[in-house]
């Protein structure tokens, strides 16, 4: 007699639920005939029965009828048609009205994005020192400010030094012994052989590179060479093409041989650092892709993870990760801060939409098809987290197929039906009714408009609830509900009075 009862309420509710309205019972009254009827009920409250047609005497809705043959189909259909513990049914068309979409359980191989922030820094490789090789005082400085692009051999200052004379003269002289075009560094073209020719040669690249050691340019040495005569100074040119980083010359200004005239840098192409976790470095390769983005722009650049081994950080636990990117048109500048995004292949592993998860902040489920249009709540253990997918560590299988969207529509229904059948859901167990909760429970409450007792997961159910500043209140109807959400002040003072 209890599912007798328990099914006359659901019949009831269902049909309150799609709006069974005039039209509809007039629609169904053809069909009526020949039909027994067993009794009438109030949709809204189905414990009401009458043993002939009329209106409800708390909300003045129409009686629905319950026939003897719907009665006992829908019991057959209860009786082959158990759902698991929270397990609910919604068919096909109600899912495609809801935007459910389901998703297939799967076991693979994903890459996820590790993504860290990087400073940008030159390659060692790239920055020059320039360093006189004497002592002397500095003539004149040219074009040469901090953070100046240079071209290699463009002259940045000159200088004298009386160590450099004596070595120039040398050069001249062994220049002069040894027929021939001189070349750029110094050297000529000698066009007979023989002892005397060689011994020259050899000579002259030995002055060379005195004063290459002297802090002479290359040019400057060509110079001498095709001119024949001793210059008054020796230019500081720079080695490369490049940006000026250091300057520490004036001009007048007396130096030591061990002094840094400049700093150039080359900038076209340049490392990003950062720091990683020595189990994500674990699964990074030396030239794998990786990717800078430029957080003003949001314009990404190509790089490749480095060659080199990562460097340990000082405390353990992270290591420092070193990318090279190509920067043609200077974009990236040494101690810029960039964000970095990293492929990272991992092992197969078992996962499903992150949007299938619903956290409870005890744990994690998600929403399992046992069978067509049915499904049953299930708690699984997470993972990592693969861009928008989350691995399942325990609670799934490879090929099962879980609610993927609209997954808090299924799960408000399972806390709803879980909640009128009695049952407390694992993780509310011990816990405060919250707001969720107090809407769940089965203790009537009264419609504010007449009064009347209504049942709140009923009320739910139908749609015939409102939130007011901050609190829920039940209809016995929609035209009550409608009613008060005209005008809430004036409803609530109405019924304040009464």
């Amino acid at each position: 007699m209890r599912r007798v009862v328990l099914l006359i309420s659901c019949l009831a509710a269902i049909a309150a639920s799609y709006g069974l309205g005039w039209h509809h019972a007039h629609s169904q009254a053809g069909s009526q005939i020949g039909r027994h009827v067993l009794y009438y009920v109030d949709p809204m409250h189905p414990s009401y029965k009458s043993d002939k047609p009329g209106v409800a005497p708390d909300c003045g809705m129409k009686l629905e009828p319950v026939f003897a043959e719907d009665l006992s189909n829908a019991l057959s259909t209860l009786a082959t048609t158990e759902l698991p513990a929270g397990g609910i049914s919604i068919d096909g068309a109600t899912q495609r009205l809801l935007g459910i979409r389901l998703a297939v359980v799967e076991k693979s191989a994903p890459t996820r994005i590790l993504r860290a922030v990087g400073r940008v820094t030159p390659e060692d490789t790239r920055v020059y020192r320039v360093n006189p090789g004497v002592d002397g005082f500095i003539r004149e400085t040219v074009n040469d400010s901090v953070g100046t692009f240079v071209k290699k051999d463009q002259k940045l200052a000159s200088y004298y030094s009386p160590d450099f004379l004596a070595v120039a003269s040398g050069f001249l002289a062994a220049t002069e012994r040894v027929p021939g075009s001189a070349g750029k560094d110094g050297a000529r073209t000698v066009p007979f052989p023989g002892a005397v020719a060689k011994q020259g040669v050899s000579s002259i690249q030995g002055y060379s590179d005195r004063l290459r050691n002297l802090g002479m340019s290359d040019l400057q040495i060509g110079q001498i060479a095709s001119s024949g005569q001793l210059p008054e100074n020796i230019d500081v040119v720079s080695p490369a093409d490049g940006f000026i980083f250091a300057r520490n010359v004036t001009p007048g200004q007396h130096f030591e041989h061990a002094m840094e005239f400049y700093r150039i840098v080359d900038l076209s192409r340049v490392w990003v650092l950062a720091e990683v976790s020595e189990e994500e470095a674990l699964n990074m390769h030396p030239g794998a892709p990786a990717q800078i983005i430029l957080r003003d722009e949001g314009r990404a650049l190509p790089a490749r993870i480095s060659d080199s081994l990562p460097q340990s950080e000082s405390g353990g636990g992270t290591v420092k990760l070193r990318l090279e990117v190509d920067n043609p048109k200077f974009v990236l500048r040494p101690e810029q801060l960039v964000d970095i995004e990293v492929p990272v292949h991992s092992p197969p592993a078992v996962t499903v939409p992150l949007d299938a998860l619903v956290d409870s902040g005890s744990g994690a489920r998600v929403y399992v098809e046992r069978r067509e249009g049915v499904f049953e709540p299930r708690e699984v253990e997470t993972g990592r987290r693969f861009g928008e997918r989350v691995e399942i560590r325990q609670g799934l299988q490879p090929g099962e197929r879980v609610v993927a969207s609209a997954t808090f529509l299924v799960d408000s229904e399972s806390r709803l039906k879980t909640a009128a059948s009695g049952h407390v859901a694992p993780e509310t167990a011990n816990k405060p009714a919250g707001r969720f909760e107090h809407a769940a429970t089965t203790k009537p409450v009264k419609d504010p408009l007449c009064g009347t007792p209504v049942d709140p997961s009923k009320a739910v159910a139908t749609g015939n609830t409102y939130d007011y500043q901050g609190t829920t209140y039940y209809f016995c109807s929609r035209q009550h509900k409608q009613a008060f959400q005209n005008n809430p002040a004036r409803s609530l003072a109405r019924h304040q009075g009464d």
